[in-house]
């Protein structure tokens, strides 16, 4: 390993790793994510996620709108250095909404007989959420 952590990451070409959120307490697997290196830092100096919107080209802290913050316990990388997991409390409702969707976790469809069926309920409704 290198002084810098940020250094041992093996970043993509355009600068960004996946992540995986994953709810401390439970396992659910709450989202999947990008970060870039900005992103992982200020995430390990808040202890709260930030990530790397693609669509909007810039960080974006998880809750800067709804609320639903995330308290970051444990960044892991993978064996590979190529993948990060961040072990969270998802905060902002109980039980936590992760999704954009107002539904705890953004996988909540689950493939059954040839189709897809949603599992999860929407907790809050999305336009109430987001401004």
């Amino acid at each position: 390993m290198t002084q810098n952590w940020l250094d041992d990451i093996q970043w993509d070409e355009k600068g960004l790793i996946p992540v995986i959120t994953q709810e401390a307490s439970s396992g659910d697997v709450l989202m999947f994510a990008w970060m870039n290196r900005e992103a992982l830092q200020k995430t390990a100096e808040l202890g709260q996620a930030v990530y790397f919107s693609r669509s909007r080209g810039r960080l974006w802290h998880k809750g800067e709108e709804s609320g639903h913050l995330q308290t970051v316990h444990e960044i892991r990388l993978d064996c590979d250095n190529d993948v990060i997991l961040l072990k969270v409390t998802q905060l902002g409702h109980e039980p936590g909404i992760a999704c954009h969707t107002g539904r705890h976790s953004c996988f909540f469809s689950v493939y059954k007989g040839g189709r897809w069926v949603v599992t999860e309920p929407v907790l809050k409704d999305p336009t109430t959420i987001y401004k």
